[in-house]
């Protein structure tokens, strides 16, 4: 049986002996194991979520980009379609417990979690029909798990509008109507060659009418009554108008705190949709990344904004929040780590997200709290204080547990 070792970093639960029973449990054996085992660690699955940020062109969504990204990798200018290829990044997380837990056991390493965000050229009206840069843009968000579309909520006569004007509920509309489209145009050919075969699930057949039935009266796929059934039937088309959305309403750096009159209206239409809304200053966001920790919370206390409550903090949590998302943790003196799962996820799955091997070969898990743990002060007077738990096959893992897995191969 091997073991991951209490508290000792993730790698040593990874890098068992090849062979017969073994107990991984102090850094000195996690030393002596070869680079050939220490390989496995990067072979580790991850949750592989996106997502895309999408909008009219100049709205902001590059100079967003590279805020989250918290480096200019896509580029940011005055001008429609200036990002050409979808830029791809991956957002290290900030976490506060995680930062506190590598403090606690002195951690050699401190791994954050991440998000993927995609930074999508922008769209016009008549994408759906290739106009502008039209399906190769609506082909990229059909890979994403959800949508973060910025809307334009700004005044400011030196940034063209691709309209002309400001008008954040007609950019919504424009953007919308665009993945209705789109979405008629896949579901319309997938019906008409599920009808002419006679090997198609029924219940696929029913879910395709209600969606070329609601979609033609421009109601989006999200909003449509399908039961899961129908829904797993049609997954597979990725239809773009089902995805979840946060609306990122972009401000200029003295609304940030309040926002303005067109941030209302977005609010007043994310309610409406039961969608989300944030809002961001995208400019600020890209001065905040080259501002050390005490500059950027003088900043954000500058413009009347809380410590933590910058607008890519609030869109983060936003985006855990839309896609069900959980943390939890595995921490001691090699490393803390801190690990991405969905919600509902039960130990085993949980496992899963480190390695194969854990979820194949599951066990039990131990657990704490993040707080019960910290609380305690280490482990062991957690452990000696009864709040370390031990859990079966059938555990939903929380946000904030602290797990240590015991799995057999």
């Amino acid at each position: 049986m091997r073991v991951a070792a209490p508290l000792r970093g993730l790698a040593l639960c990874l890098v068992g002996c090849a062979s017969g029973t073994h107990i991984c449990s102090s850094p000195m054996q996690y030393a002596r194991l070869s680079a050939r085992a220490m390989s496995r660690v990067a072979r580790a699955p991850s949750m592989a979520l996106k997502t895309g940020i999408v909008g009219l062109p100049n709205v902001g969504k590059s100079t967003l980009f590279n805020a989250l990204m918290q480096e200019s990798q896509a580029q940011a200018a005055n001008f429609p379609f200036c990002t050409i290829e979808p830029n791809v990044g991956v957002l290290a997380v900030p976490d506060e417990r995680l930062e506190a837990l590598g403090k606690l056991h002195a951690s050699k390493k401190v791994v954050p979690t991440s998000l993927s965000f995609v930074d999508i050229a922008g769209l016009v009206a008549g994408a759906s029909k290739g106009e502008g840069l039209g399906n190769q843009f609506l082909a990229n968000i059909r890979e994403c798990d959800a949508i973060v579309h910025v809307v334009r909520c700004f005044d400011d006569p030196n940034v063209v509008h691709v309209d002309g004007s400001v008008d954040p509920l007609r950019d919504i509309d424009v953007i919308s109507l665009e993945l209705v489209l789109s979405d008629m145009a896949q579901v319309d050919r997938r019906l008409q060659k599920a009808k002419k075969d006679r090997k198609t699930n029924p219940v696929e057949v029913e879910a395709l009418e209600k969606l070329a039935e609601g979609l033609d009266s421009g109601t989006p796929a999200l909003r449509l009554d399908l039961s899961d059934e129908e829904w797993k039937t049609v997954e597979g088309l990725g239809l773009l108008s089902a995805k979840k959305v946060i609306y990122a309403a972009n401000v200029l750096d003295s609304e940030l705190a309040d926002g303005n009159a067109n941030v209302e209206k977005v609010a007043a239409r994310a309610a409406e949709e039961g969608a989300s809304h944030v809002i961001v200053s995208a400019q600020v966001e890209a001065e905040l990344v080259e501002l050390d920790s005490e500059e950027r919370a003088e900043f954000l206390e500058s413009l009347g904004v809380a410590a933590g409550e910058s607008g890519l903090e609030k869109l983060i949590a936003q985006v855990y929040r839309l896609l069900q998302l959980r943390t939890y943790y595995t921490s001691g003196e090699t490393e803390s780590k801190a690990w991405t799962i969905r919600a509902g996820m039960l130990a085993p799955q949980a496992a899963g997200v480190i390695h194969t091997d854990f979820e194949k070969g599951f066990i039990r898990a131990e657990t704490v709290a993040y707080k019960a743990l910290m609380d305690a002060g280490t482990y062991q007077a957690a452990k000696e204080g009864g709040l370390v738990r031990s859990e079966g096959k059938e555990y939903e893992v929380q946000d904030g547990d602290v797990m240590l897995f015991r799995f057999n191969v």
